[in-house]
């Protein structure tokens, strides 16, 4: 890391905090519970309501045909499968806009159930997750002060999308997006490079050859190497202080048209959160 920016990482973690600040907030979600342990049984019917609703929701977004996109409209992508939209959903709700477009894979094969089945997995620990992000920050919210004028208007967006890379007879790439937007803002992306005629999860190894994890690393390297600038300045982080050392089994990545391999890392975890999710093309 240049001085530079360890200088300025050192003074944003020096920058002191209140030390009433955490007993507040913590009072604040105290005195919350209590008055709706205070509401009794009123508090455990509006809680019941909510959650009916939300499994009304959850049931919407996995289950209507009325959200899902007709089959016909999606291309036929290789003669073995297809990926199509499962849900299709677009609407706001208890202060939450919901984007959500989950892809299915269709095909004659044991992989794409259980990709399906991932994916719908994921799909329901994000919105579930959502829900109790946006829950707790609006308890905090009211119990630390804030008033129904000062919440009017506030949202959370959840966007979950997908988008098809690549693709050819048997084989697919697919990256799958789950996001969360309101006090601050995340994103995690989860990829799938899948032959549906050896039923199999393609991996590096399969596109880059046995020496793979020296071409990666190598390829990252550099384009890591070339983002200093003539101040010295870059936004990835050294090796010594979580930057980025070498790609394995589990780094994520997708494949263009073109058969460019794209490896992926987490925000965060290898640069400054202003580098977004670093992809790197292997060349």
């Amino acid at each position: 890391m240049n001085s530079e920016f360890k200088n300025a990482k050192e003074a944003y973690d020096s920058i002191p905090i209140p030390a009433e600040l955490n007993e507040r907030v913590q009072a604040g979600i105290r005195e919350g519970k209590a008055r709706r342990r205070a509401r009794g049984g009123r508090t455990v019917r509006r809680w019941a309501a909510t959650a009916a609703c939300f499994a009304v929701l959850l049931a919407g977004l996995n289950l209507s045909p009325t959200l899902a996109k007709a089959a016909a409209n999606v291309p036929v992508l290789g003669g073995l499968f297809r990926v199509l939209t499962f849900v299709d959903y677009d609407r706001t709700e208890d202060g939450i806009h919901y984007d959500v477009s989950v892809p299915q894979v269709e095909a004659e094969s044991g992989l794409a159930e259980q990709v399906n089945a991932v994916i719908q997995e994921k799909l329901d620990a994000h919105l579930a997750r959502a829900r109790q992000d946006w829950d707790d920050y609006r308890e905090a919210f009211f119990a630390t002060g804030g008033t129904e004028e000062e919440w009017a208007g506030r949202e959370m967006d959840v966007i979950v999308n997908y988008e098809v890379k690549s693709r050819s007879d048997s084989r697919v790439s697919f990256v799958v997006s789950f996001g969360e937007g309101w006090v601050s803002a995340m994103e995690e992306r989860y990829y799938y490079n899948l032959d549906l005629a050896e039923n199999r999860d393609l991996t590096l190894r399969d596109y880059l050859g046995e020496d793979w994890v020296t071409v990666c690393n190598a390829s990252i390297q550099k384009q890591i190497d070339e983002s200093v600038d003539e101040e010295g300045f870059t936004l990835f982080l050294a090796p010594e202080d979580g930057g980025f050392t070498t790609v394995d089994e589990t780094t994520g990545f997708y494949v263009r048209e073109d058969g460019t391999v794209v490896v992926c890392f987490p925000e965060y975890s290898i640069a400054a959160g202003a580098a977004g999710i670093p992809e790197f093309p292997i060349s």
